[in-house]
Formats: structure tokens, sequence, C-alpha cells
């Protein structure tokens, strides 16, 4: 199995997939060995039909932890092995329809409020308003606030991808105040010297 899980590596490398989700699909693909007590190779559709039953039925996993379950073993019998299963069609778990939860304006400010020291206040602020993902927003250059055009220009987001958010303009002010404390050439939210 050794051999089959370091050539499943290979092809996500090969297929570009970041290291957390080659980490989850073998992790995904171990469970399902252990549950079966075989090698993918000898595994067969119906294990595959009574693994992701006892997932569902059983251990009652999320949504995602399914679909990360399906993801995996599907990359690995259809990508690696060259297996290609109806099964994986049938199992494939219905999109939940949910709605965000959304903090008012007034609970944001509250929020906002009970941050005292100016860069987690400054940073989180920043966050909110650009509509950023953490890391994005703590990872912030200043050379990715284009104040002319009003845009920040947010750097390796999620899946690797760059793109363009519009900057308001009192987060522009609330951002110049705030550089103007520690006046780093590069870092927006330098962290500090331990």
């Amino acid at each position: 199995m050794t051999t089959l899980l370091q050539r499943m590596t290979e092809d996500m490398q090969l297929r570009g997939l970041a290291p957390r989700t080659q980490e989850a699909y073998l992790g995904a693909v171990e469970q399902l060995v252990k549950y079966c007590g075989k090698s993918p190779e000898v595994i067969n559709e119906e294990d595959l039909r009574q693994y992701f039953l006892y997932l569902r039925n059983e251990k009652r996993v999320a949504r995602n932890t399914m679909t990360l379950a399906l993801c995996g073993v599907k990359f690995c019998f259809e990508h690696t092995m060259g297996r290609q299963w109806t099964f994986f069609e049938l199992a494939r778990p219905p999109k939940e329809k949910k709605l965000p939860v959304v903090l008012g304006v007034e609970e944001v400010q509250q929020v906002l409020s009970c941050l005292h020291h100016p860069t987690y206040r400054t940073c989180l602020s920043a966050i909110y308003a650009c509509g950023l993902r953490l890391n994005e927003g703590t990872h912030l250059q200043v050379a990715d606030i284009d104040s002319s055009r009003m845009m920040v220009h947010v750097r390796q987001g999620k899946g690797g991808k760059d793109r363009y958010v519009l900057l308001p303009q009192p987060t522009l002010l609330l951002l110049r105040q705030y550089w103007t404390i520690h006046r780093h050439p590069v870092w927006l939210f330098p962290t500090r010297p331990s």
C-alpha cells in the first residue's frame, strides 16, 4: 500500500493540489483501508458502498467530512488506479442550503470596540470592511494598498489566486493612521520581534 500512497501523492502533486488537501486525501484513503481491512487494489464497489453507508448512518459524519472522504477515495481510485465506478456519483451528499451568520453593523462595532490593541483592531477592521479571509488580511503588504484606485491587491488567496477588492475610504484612513505607528517598509501588520 505504501507504493500506492506514494504514487497517489505524486499524482496529487502533478495535479497541483495544496499540501493540506493532499494530506486530507491520503487520510481518507487510509481510513477506508482501515475500515475494509484490505488493500485498495482489492476493494470493490460493494466495499465502498458499505464504507460510505457506515460514514453516513453509523458515524453520522458532517457533509464536509463525507465530501472530503469521497473526494480523496475517488482521486485514489480514478486518477491513481485508473478505475472508473458509477458509485462515486451516487455517494455524493446533497448540498446544504444554510445562510451564513452575518453580524449587524452595531454588533461588528461592539466587537471591534472590545479590541484595545491598535494592530488587532485595525487588522480586523480592514478584514471586515474589505471582505478578506483572516490569512489574507494578516499578510497584507504596504504595496498592496492602491489608494489611487481604492483597491487592495490580495496575493495568494484561497486556491493560490490573486484578486482585487474594493477599499472603503474610512478603511484607507484607518490603515494610514495605523501605519504611522510602525512605518514598516513591507508589511502592513508586521509581527512583533520575539
